[in-house]
């Protein structure tokens, strides 16, 4: 159980505590080349997408037909409709209460989006889903079959 740092010699003192004139011999502290490297700065965050279900990957490892691919889902996600929840017509009428996403009730005021099969859920919950899978949480029913078809009988 020896220490390879049994005895401290003045050579490795001097190292730990420099002196003002030592700081002195090499100048007046400005050189660029001794100054510490600016602080990280983090970049904005990246998105992060679902080309599949099962796969997630940032923005910039996404290849082209992938990138494509959400381009046109992301567009088909902005055709649906959307709203702000409120009171319904009478307080007897039966009304859906929460967002089957995440759980939560819906508040008056909460942005919402209405799917072709007619669910409900937040904006963002749903538009996140629908970003890894084009089907409708609830019933299951594919939302771009639903979308596509009201294209062509327009």
């Amino acid at each position: 159980m020896g220490n390879c740092l049994s005895s401290q010699t003045s050579d490795d003192i001097s190292l730990l505590h420099e002196s003002q004139s030592d700081r002195a011999s090499y100048g007046d502290g400005t050189d660029p080349y001794n100054e510490p490297p600016p602080p990280y700065q983090e970049q904005g965050q990246v998105p992060v997408y679902h080309p599949t279900p099962s796969q997630t990957r940032l923005a910039t490892q996404l290849t082209e037909e992938e990138q494509v691919r959400i381009a046109q889902r992301i567009g088909l996600i902005q055709h649906l409709p959307k709203g702000v929840y409120g009171p319904g017509r009478d307080d007897s009428e039966k009304k859906i209460r929460e967002c089957v996403i995440c759980m939560m009730d819906f508040v008056y005021g909460d942005p919402i989006r209405f799917l072709p099969c007619m669910h409900t859920y937040h904006l963002d919950c749903i538009d996140d889903w629908l970003m890894r899978s084009f089907t409708c949480p609830s019933c299951m029913e594919p939302v771009d079959a639903a979308l596509l078809s009201s294209y062509e009988t327009n």
